[in-house]
């Protein structure tokens, strides 16, 4: 049997499984963990897990937690953390001087300070080979320049949304789904661009949460344009209301009134 953690590196992000070998841990134990790029500093999200090593893939091998985070690796991230704030400043001053045109928004480092990854947005693609040499002779460590999309810097950055809360994506959301503006119109929402699009200029990530229940409950409703009887007349469907259970009829003659789901029935 194997014990494995779920650790996360960034709130919000995806949380990577690693074995915890014969260390005793709880959620929210800060942990130094052995990765791809070297050794990382994470928070365990998940608490240990017995596992049967005969169900892992062996093209997913756990790598191990090397030890619980001490004071001095605390230490150590704060001065990333302001290795990152001057890289970020120095490395804009280059951006304007070479003349690109890149939104740099963030930069990492990682936990042994040996490589920096700056990330930045752009409408195209960049030859940033002048300023990552640069970079190197200003900070003697591995360059990286990542150009990602405007919904991942919304995510790396946070923000407020327009309901008043945190963004969904940089508070907890791990990754991003498909959205289209189907789900606007199966919620009836107004399809106005700057009502229904997030921090980022994109369609909003909330739009996908209620979006199969409006589909369950929709079921039940006559479609659009379907021709019912009330016991006004008959009409037709113009509208569902489908939080209350009512629909919106145009009754002959052209009078709009909104029933109860169970007041009509479809013409057959």
């Amino acid at each position: 049997m194997k014990k494995t953690v779920g650790v996360r590196f960034k709130q919000a992000g995806k949380v990577y499984d690693f074995d915890a070998g014969a260390f005793v841990l709880k959620q929210a134990d800060p942990v130094i963990v052995e990765t791809e790029q070297g050794l990382a500093f994470g928070i365990v999200v998940v608490p240990p897990v017995l596992i049967d090593e005969s169900e892992v893939r062996k093209d997913r091998v756990h790598k191990k937690v090397f030890r619980l985070a001490t004071e001095k690796d605390f230490q150590q991230r704060e001065r990333n953390a302001q290795t990152e704030k001057i890289a970020y400043e120095v490395c804009l001053e280059h951006i304007e001087e070479i003349g690109l045109e890149m939104n740099l928004f963030s930069v990492e480092s990682t936990f042994d300070a040996s490589k920096l990854t700056f990330f930045f947005t752009a409408d195209g693609r960049i030859d940033f080979r002048e300023l990552v040499k640069i970079m190197v002779n200003e900070f003697h460590s591995r360059i990286e320049m990542r150009q990602v999309g405007i919904r991942n810097q919304a995510k790396m950055c946070g923000g407020i949304g327009r309901c008043g809360r945190e963004l969904c994506c940089s508070s907890f959301m791990e990754k991003f789904e498909p959205v289209s503006i189907r789900m606007a119109k199966e919620q009836n929402l107004s399809l106005n661009p700057t009502k229904i699009s997030g921090q980022c200029g994109r369609l909003m990530c909330c739009l996908t949460f209620e979006n199969e229940t409006y589909r369950a409950m929709k079921e039940n409703f006559p479609k659009i344009g379907k021709i019912v009887k009330t016991e006004r007349g008959k009409g037709k469907v113009i509208r569902h209301n489908v939080i209350c259970n009512r629909v919106v009829v145009r009754i002959d003659g052209g009078h709009e009134t909104e029933l109860e789901l169970g007041e009509i029935k479809e013409d057959v």
